[in-house]
């Protein structure tokens, strides 16, 4: 009694599709892919920014560049 046999995945899957309907499934189904879709396509950009961040003129150059700060006048 307490495992789950595959007829009552079949059972629980027909009063889903009763109760949602497929239209209403495949447009879920269809949304949850392109929220994946979308994920997965900013990881790849924030990926590459990362390592084309890494690569400044001043690190590449291997110069420091100094400078002085001075308070801005109120105008």
């Amino acid at each position: 009694m307490g495992t789950w046999s595959i007829w009552h995945w079949l059972v629980v899957l027909l009063i889903v599709l009763l109760v949602f309907g497929t239209k209403k499934l495949r447009n879920i189904g269809a949304d949850l892919g392109g929220a994946v879709r979308g994920f997965k396509d900013g990881m790849k950009n924030s990926a590459g920014e990362k390592e084309s961040d890494g690569g400044s003129a001043a690190q590449l150059s291997g110069r420091t560049i100094e400078g002085e700060i001075k308070d801005k006048a109120k105008t």
